[in-house]
């Protein structure tokens, strides 16, 4: 059972999820076989203020 993790900035609307997790579980299957109902996908909502690269936080990168 594969199981794919995704971590993204809050705000992302429910239709942009479920569209995200039907094209995540059509290309895995495509690319790698198996079953559409075996793929688990687990979607992380992380706040900009706790998300930082190269020693910036992303809220200061990318203000609202």
């Amino acid at each position: 059972m594969p199981i794919i993790t995704v971590e993204l900035f809050k705000g992302r609307t429910r239709e942009q999820k479920r569209e995200l997790v039907q094209a995540l579980t059509d290309t895995y299957v495509r690319v790698l076989g198996g079953r559409a109902d075996a793929v688990t996908i687990l979607l992380s909502d992380v706040a900009k203020e706790d998300w930082a690269v190269g020693g910036e936080l992303m809220a200061d990168k990318y203000p609202e």
